[in-house]
């Protein structure tokens, strides 16, 4: 008898083959087998999802039959394939598109005999040393931690672990995952951040914490940043339950542990978490929806957590049931001292065309005649934002995008930041021939430039000159820059450090006390109504990098400080982050949201267009709004008009996007399943002549 088997593969985005393409098989294929199979002239990687036996109605179908079964790997299970369906259809993506792009991409080039060899290398499972102490290496917890960890221990969650910055949530994280492994010999641990380079800090603390307990294989890395054997042998430990603990990125979320029992989602309101091309899925949301569908724990930390999980852990009170999640806080600093000091400097009463203030130099200066660490953050990579003609008005605009290309001054480039288009600075203006063209705006290059002239002549004190020191996308595009770099503030070999939000984020500088943003004004007033949130956090998130440890500060008679430069300084944005007051913050945010009907009062998704021309672009949005007219339910979800985004052009494609919104999550998502074939046939139309793709983003989180 023949079976007829239901095998996802990674089709293209828009053409419309369904979630699941039959082949045939003389036997039944397990659900959940790596099988190859043929796609057109091609031979492809599939997951077989459901085999049945063929009947008198299948057998006049003419199918093709699948290839060979990698079954050396013991099938993807049942949980793991529920995680990949509820993505693709939650976030609209096809089946095989989500499934496909979660497993490792050397998995796709392998033969079965290839596997078979590659598995034998592998190993088998991690043995647990009997004689090791579960707790070996564990530090003395705070009060705070304590209850945190008990209230983990003895209830189901998902929790919200509300710490401030040094306020010890790792070892809470190392903790929970500690006690979890001891009570269960096949538990896996899930530890998610939301950058590459904070994995290699996390993964040195993973290691000496558990290695001497499971071994050297229980600890595995997954991220984009590793090479495809790496990433393959990370996978298949995960996969096969030898690594009992997986340290990655967002794309771990779908990592194969069948023996999962907690998940960790560290800096959950990171946007990184959102993926931004393909498909537009949200790991954290998912992570939350794996730890209810598998059982397992699931903790979410944050200093400044996203509004949504802040949302979501409200307490009960008379009339409203509260969160869905359970709000652990812990306020104190572990061995640090208290928050650093806010000072803000009014650049209204500064010189024109002032970049750093007189106070604020003198502050940085103080810091380097006591042989301390300063950090000046700037959220603008590149010498310059713009290279501009004074005679005629020239820009250095990208010929391909509705943007400037940077001015990068080391290198003598001119840059596009959005679609990569590169040439060297010109002599003289394009336009006019004045040689007199100059930088506008600063940018991370300029501002290491900047002050390493106004120390020029400041020693330290052992007498030799000031080292300052960038960290940014440009500084760390080399394989190991980037741990250099952070190798060398750790050692005390920087006076000064520059850099954007990389620096921001997670790093236990010991020495740093002062930490000053240069220009924070400009998302105050953005039109994106994310935009405050994420700067709250993100000035935090900078606070939180100085005075982490108290002992130094004693020892060297100083205080810890975040020094901000700005023409507002009666915002209420930077009343309550000189009170440290995440939850003041918090609640004046989500009044005006209330208000409003933005999330997580209401939910939005959007569709955009992708065309040769703006008119074709909005043309088919037009025409997508009109058909959603006739859907059931469309009542009940908001179309707004189609605009252009705020980048309008990259690469020579125009771009635009209708924004949906509803006040209930159920509707929104009837409404884009019913819309999707809707839309697959509006390409075939006039109206989507000239569209090169459309998506849709569920969530989204830039607008």
């Amino acid at each position: 008898m023949n079976w007829r088997v239901q095998v996802a593969v990674h089709t293209p985005a828009h053409a419309a083959l369904g979630d699941l393409l039959s082949y045939v098989a003389p036997a039944a294929v397990p659900a959940g087998t790596l099988v190859r199979v043929p796609l057109g002239r091609r031979e492809v990687l599939g997951v077989a999802w459901q085999s049945q036996p063929m009947g008198e109605a299948d057998a006049a179908m003419e199918l093709k039959p699948v290839g060979a079964a990698l079954d050396a790997l013991a099938p993807l299970g049942e949980a793991w394939r529920d995680l990949v369906a509820f993505a693709a259809r939650y976030y609209q993506r096809s089946l095989g598109e989500i499934a496909l792009s979660a497993l490792p991409p050397q998995l796709r080039d392998l033969s079965s005999v290839q596997l078979t060899r590659r598995l034998k290398r592998q190993g088998g499972p991690v043995a647990d040393t009997p004689e090791a102490d579960a707790a070996a290496g564990a530090l003395p917890v705070s009060p705070e931690q304590a209850d945190a960890l008990q209230r983990i221990a003895a209830e189901p969650g998902p929790f919200l672990l509300f710490g401030s910055t040094g306020s010890g949530k790792t070892e809470v994280y190392l903790q929970a995952v500690a006690t979890l492994l001891a009570r269960a010999p096949e538990a896996q641990a899930l530890v998610m951040v939301p950058e590459i380079n904070l994995t290699p800090q996390l993964e040195a603390r993973f290691r000496e914490r558990f290695e001497a307990r499971f071994g050297a294989g229980a600890v595995v890395s997954l991220h984009s940043g590793m090479t495809n054997p790496q990433r393959l042998a990370s996978w298949l430990a995960a996969h096969a339950g030898t690594a009992r603990i997986v340290l990655g990125t967002r794309m771990a979320v779908f990592a194969s542990m069948p023996g999962l029992a907690l998940i960790v989602v560290d800096e959950e309101h990171d946007p990184s978490y959102k993926q931004q091309e393909g498909a537009r899925y949200s790991a954290r949301d998912l992570a939350v929806w794996r730890g209810r569908r598998e059982g397992a724990k699931v903790i979410l930390g944050s200093a400044t957590p996203s509004l949504e999980s802040w949302h979501q852990s409200r307490p009960a009170e008379p009339g409203d049931p509260g969160g869905r999640y359970l709000r652990l806080a812990m306020p104190s600093r572990i061995g640090a001292g208290a928050l650093p000091a806010v000072r803000l400097v009014d650049m209204r009463l500064q010189p024109s065309k002032t970049v750093l203030s007189g106070v604020l130099l003198d502050a940085i200066g103080q810091r380097i005649a006591r042989g301390e660490q300063s950090m000046v953050f700037l959220n603008r990579r590149g010498y310059a934002p713009v290279l501009a003609c004074g005679d005629c008005d020239w820009k250095s605009e990208c010929p391909h995008c509705s943007a400037y290309r940077v001015f990068h001054k080391i290198d003598r480039t001119l840059r596009c930041h959005h679609c990569g288009f590169t040439e060297r600075v010109p002599r003289a203006c394009p336009a006019c021939g004045n040689p007199d063209i100059a930088p506008v705006g600063r940018g991370t290059e300029q501002l290491e430039e900047h002050l390493g002239t106004l120390f020029a002549a400041v020693t330290r004190p052992d007498g030799s000159p000031v080292r300052i020191a960038r960290i940014d996308a440009d500084s760390t595009k080399k394989q190991g820059a980037l741990a250099a770099q952070l190798a060398a503030v750790h050692a005390g070999e920087v006076d000064v450090l520059v850099g954007t939000q990389m620096i921001a984020k997670g790093h236990d500088f010991r020495r740093i006390t002062l930490v000053a943003a240069v220009n924070p004004d400009g998302a105050l007033f953005s039109s994106d109504f994310r935009a405050p949130e994420r700067l709250f956090s993100l000035l935090m998130q900078s606070a939180g990098r100085a005075g982490r440890d108290a002992a130094y500060l004693a020892a060297q008679g100083s205080t810890a400080e975040m020094w901000l430069q700005t023409h507002h300084t009666d915002h209420a944005l930077f009343a309550a982050l000189r009170r440290h007051d995440y939850p003041a913050f918090a609640a004046g945010e989500l009044a005006q949201r209330s208000a409003a009907q933005m999330p997580p009062f209401a939910f939005q998704a959007l569709l955009r267009a992708d065309a040769r021309t703006q008119a074709a672009a909005q043309a088919f949005l037009q025409a997508a709004s009109a058909a959603a007219e006739a859907l059931e339910g469309g009542a009940q979800v908001v179309r707004y008009p189609a605009v252009p985004l705020t980048i309008q052009r990259v690469a020579n494609v125009e771009r635009a996007q209708m924004l949906l919104e509803s006040h209930s999550r159920a509707a929104l998502q009837r409404l884009l399943a019913q819309w999707q074939p809707v839309l697959h046939a509006l390409r075939r139309t006039p109206e989507g002549k000239g569209v090169i793709r459309w998506l849709i983003d569920v969530d989204p989180q830039q607008i």
